[in-house]
């Protein structure tokens, strides 16, 4: 497989500094060598360009959506690049950064494969906020509705015009901290998430089952995988910006990192949310460092 790497080097969506610097230290921390197999090859096409040295005004767009212009122009770009991989038969690996860039990589995996696409979101949170629900104004919160298709066009129709995934192929696994306007949103459309407490009731193998099952009836053949590392409990991860508390520990994730690569259905992953800046101890790389370990035999 030729694994594609893609920094995203993006603050904007979480209007956090430091999530920015995720790309420069995984890769410092040897990112490209760990996922490097006999089987696998590992190109490094750099980072999507973000000017992050001029501060700008969060709001001066207008609406609710901190930087929005910005955060479209970087998504439509990382879209692209993300298609062109998948057309050259790659495996593209997008790295953060915060996760308002799966706006742009799931808009490029989406016109590649069309309506056979599932996405697979690991996160403590739904992200899938409005303009007009959203609390803080952060476009991190908001990718996942704009691509099945509600929210502002700005976001919805990001690369291409439309919704980019059904919202009967989106499953959310480990969320625990969901606004008014989110609830109200999977209750409106039914979709399909295992909360932290469906997790600790059942198990993460029965979870995973569970997931099986949904991906089987909907015959789905291509998965994107969009791992957010808040979706790790604090305690180990620290070094993340939107840290909530109780989450799945490492070796769930490694699970369900093996139960949803074991399908052979994954195409593209993003990785996520990993701030250096708050990673006092070192803990956070190391564990993001262990992750990236355990993709190296699954991809």
């Amino acid at each position: 497989m030729d694994i594609n790497l893609i920094g995203v080097p993006l603050y904007y969506g979480c209007d956090k500094k430091g999530v920015q610097e995720g790309p420069r230290v995984l890769r410092e921390n040897g990112i490209a060598e760990i996922l490097r197999t006999e089987e696998n090859k590992v190109y490094d096409l750099g980072d999507i360009y973000i000017d992050n040295s001029i501060e700008k005004e969060a709001f001066c767009a207008g609406v609710n959506a901190k930087y929005i212009n910005e955060i479209v122009s970087i998504n439509n770009n990382l879209a692209h690049k993300v298609y062109s991989a998948l057309s050259a038969g790659g495996f593209p690996l997008v790295i953060g950064g915060d996760h308002a860039l799966a706006a742009g990589s799931i808009s490029g995996v989406a016109k590649y494969f069309k309506d056979d696409l599932a996405v697979i979101w690991v996160d403590a949170h739904g992200d899938m906020n409005t303009f007009e629900t959203s609390p803080s104004g952060n476009v991190h919160g908001m990718p996942l509705s704009a691509l099945f298709g509600v929210g502002d066009k700005s976001l919805t129709d990001i690369y291409f015009k439309g919704v980019k995934v059904k919202k009967e192929n989106v499953f959310i696994i480990g969320a625990r901290d969901l606004d008014s306007g989110e609830v109200d949103l999977i209750n409106e459309l039914d979709l399909k998430v295992w909360t932290m407490d469906r997790i600790k009731e059942v198990g993460i193998g029965s979870v995973c089952v569970e997931l099986y099952k949904c991906l089987e009836n909907r015959g789905i053949k291509n998965i994107h995988l969009s791992f957010d590392i808040d979706s790790i409990d604090p305690l180990l991860m620290k070094g993340t910006g939107t840290p909530v508390p109780n989450g799945i520990n490492m070796d769930e994730a490694k699970t369900i990192l093996n139960r949803i690569f074991e399908t052979r259905l994954v195409k593209s992953m993003d990785f996520v949310e990993f701030n250096p800046m708050l990673d006092k101890s070192g803990l956070t790389t190391k564990m993001c460092i262990e992750l990236m370990e355990t993709l190296k035999t699954l991809i």
